[in-house]
């Protein structure tokens, strides 16, 4: 499949690309060029190829899929400053989860 710059022009235009029109002809003949190894990449026979995710045949560790609450919350809750009471915009922690004035009215 061959492309011409009219045609090159308006894909740009699509994807909302500026393309100066010298580049335009240039540019054709790359994508050209891409569009005919993609047609020779679809002559190739896969009917008894498997597909596959990963080259490598390796099966990765899972692990038990359990809610936890991850066992820092005191850890995490230690950066906020706690008991003051703050007017500006600064976080602060209250029973357990941090507090944020409203920023949507």
């Amino acid at each position: 499949m061959s492309l011409d710059k009219d045609t090159v022009a308006r894909i740009a235009r699509l994807a909302r690309l500026k393309v100066p029109d010298e580049e335009l002809a240039p540019l054709a003949g790359e994508l050209s060029g891409i569009l005919a190894w993609i047609e020779q990449l679809n002559e190739v026979d896969t009917k008894n190829v498997e597909p596959l995710s990963s080259v490598s045949d390796v099966v990765l560790p899972q692990r038990a899929d359990k809610v936890t609450d991850g066992g820092i919350a005191a850890r995490v809750l230690a950066n906020a400053p706690g008991g003051a009471v703050y007017v500006d915009r600064t976080d602060k922690a209250a029973g357990g989860f941090f507090t944020v004035p409203k920023v949507v009215e």
